[in-house]
């Protein structure tokens, strides 16, 4: 059996599914880093580039503390002094240029101890610089935590050390005193004591605080207001097109978006919620679901692409909201939408939706897309499908198929109505035999509601899904979420759905195990073939 070298990337519009990394043994990161460039330009001076946060955000630990502090409180960066030939990294020795102050940084960072670090601190007054407290702490914080169980620190050591950022903190940036603050917590100094008091006061001076909303415990130390939307659209596209399923992650973005509702317009909320419907991840936030609505309900007709963008991702989670239909499905929103350059792909969101509608809201009564504005919602194969076809199974299945059941007995890459497209389909008797396809109708009706229950054909259209790899987020596990929305549908619409999984697959050797693999499958779905099928 052929497998699959690597996963060659490739970048699609929705419905069909995005690009995932270039390869499987290439790291997310170094993937990514490269792709980040034209996003970076804009951002606060003195503020980290997005590209940096995003790797930060990355590499955070799986705890909620780590991810919570890292996530919105930006990393002391290993030199503020302004931009060099060197980027943001001295080389080893300090550079052709490296100073005192340069050098100091060094001897903070190579301190042995509490008392070490705050000599280099003391004795050097007119080398210190506002970043190098943040570097004090920071290796104070890795000098008590290197150890299983770390001295005890003198209580006057902390205490000078207080008293000189208390003395200097006026001098810092913004940048500074937030990074300040949340290692000063992370130390375990007093919320009430003297230097989170004066940081705290630094802080207001410079940025007045908003009254914070009541956080989840998964992100109690998190401060999301600090974090730029720019920042979480990079990495919630960057889970979206590497299909990575990570919770931890998720649920920050969807912490944010509640958190930021009122400042969120619906062109930025589509990107941020796009990997929870690709990735079928249905967010612990209580809030994301209300907080969704509200948004729509807000800006609906401000851009329409957004609004049916955004019911996308939620018709993949199976959470679409009524008033948000009645909504797009309006001759209002359909009239505005149409001569736009974007009318055909809404018509076609609008389609899916309204398939979505029926079958399965039977409780709905509102309006619906109009039969002369449906399109076929998946006119063509989906873009990772063609991408990927040198990758997948379905050339030696559908040889497997040919030896086993002939020709005339399934028909491969069958679009049926409304537009989902079949791997393979096989028409059935109710006794069991595979008929062939060409003399029946391959179709089953839709809508099916609008069928009667008994008819006249009593064949039974089994769909053969190929599970390839691309197919699963990247655990391998979990079904992307249009996948998952296309198995559902054709199941409510009354095909019988055996899918075929790449784990399966790639452990036959050869056509003759194939074949025997597809004959085990096909019987143990009562499915006769040849003289004794009839």
């Amino acid at each position: 059996m052929r497998r699959p070298r690597g996963e060659p990337g490739s970048r699609a519009p929705r419905p069909t599914e995005g690009a995932t990394c270039a390869g499987p043994g290439e790291s997310c990161e170094k993937a990514w880093a490269g792709r980040l460039k034209p996003h970076v330009q804009g951002h606060a001076a003195g503020s980290p580039a997005p590209n940096s946060m995003l790797r930060v955000l990355l590499s955070a630990q799986a705890s909620s503390a780590r991810l919570s502090g890292l996530l919105l409180l930006p990393p002391v960066q290993p030199c503020c002094l302004g931009p060099s030939k060197w980027g943001d990294h001295w080389p080893p020795g300090g550079g052709p240029h490296a100073g005192p102050v340069q050098g100091l940084q060094r001897l903070l960072e190579q301190a042995r101890s509490p008392g070490e670090l705050l000599r280099w601190l003391g004795q050097n007054p007119t080398k210190v610089r506002a970043h190098h407290y943040p570097v004090a702490l920071r290796r104070l914080s890795q000098l008590l935590g290197s150890l299983p169980q770390p001295p005890p620190v003198e209580q006057a050591t902390l205490q000078d050390l207080s008293q000189l950022i208390i003395r200097n903190c006026p001098s810092f940036d913004i940048h500074t005193i937030h990074v300040c603050l949340h290692l000063a917590a992370l130390l375990g100094f007093p919320s009430d004591g003297p230097l989170m008091c004066a940081l705290e006061q630094e802080r207001r001076f410079r940025l007045p605080l908003k009254p914070p909303p009541p956080l989840p415990s998964i992100l109690r130390e998190a401060r999301p207001e600090e974090l730029t939307p720019h920042v979480m659209v990079l990495l919630a596209q960057h889970l979206a097109r590497h299909r990575l399923r990570e919770p931890q992650l998720l649920e920050a973005i969807a912490h944010f978006l509640v958190v930021q509702e009122a400042q969120l317009n619906s062109k930025v909320v589509q990107k941020l919620v796009l990997p929870f419907g690709r990735l079928n991840y249905v967010p612990l936030e209580q809030q994301f679901m209300p907080c969704l609505e509200r948004i729509l309900a807000r800006e609906a007709g401000v851009a329409p692409l957004a609004t049916v963008n955004i019911l996308m991702s939620l018709c993949q989670l199976q959470c679409l909201p009524f008033q948000a239909l009645h909504f797009v499905f309006s001759p209002g929103f359909i009239n505005h939408i149409s001569g736009t350059p974007h009318a055909l792909i809404v018509r076609r969101y609008l389609s899916l939706l309204d398939t979505a509608v029926e079958l399965e809201l039977p409780g709905y009564r509102g309006a619906r897309l109009p039969r002369r504005q449906q399109v076929p919602i998946f006119p063509q194969p989906l873009i990772t499908d063609r991408a990927r076809c040198k990758y997948s199974h379905k050339d030696i299945v559908a040889e497997g198929l040919r030896q086993l059941l002939g020709e005339e007995k399934y028909r491969q890459d069958l679009t049926v109505p409304p537009g989902y497209s079949t791997d393979f389909l096989l028409c059935v008797s109710s006794c069991g035999s595979v008929l062939p396809v060409r003399a029946q109708d391959p179709f089953l009706p839709y809508p099916p509601r609008s069928c009667p229950h008994a008819t006249r054909d009593p064949a039974q259209r089994v769909v053969l899904m190929l599970r390839e790899r691309w197919h699963f987020c990247r655990d391998g596990r979990v079904l992307l979420g249009s996948r998952a929305l296309r198995e559902r549908h054709l199941g409510l619409m009354g095909y019988q759905l055996l899918p075929l999984p790449f784990e399966e697959l790639e452990s036959q050797r050869g056509l003759p195990q194939l074949k025997s693999y597809l004959r085990q499958k096909l019987q143990a779905l009562g499915l006769r073939w040849g003289p004794e099928g009839g």
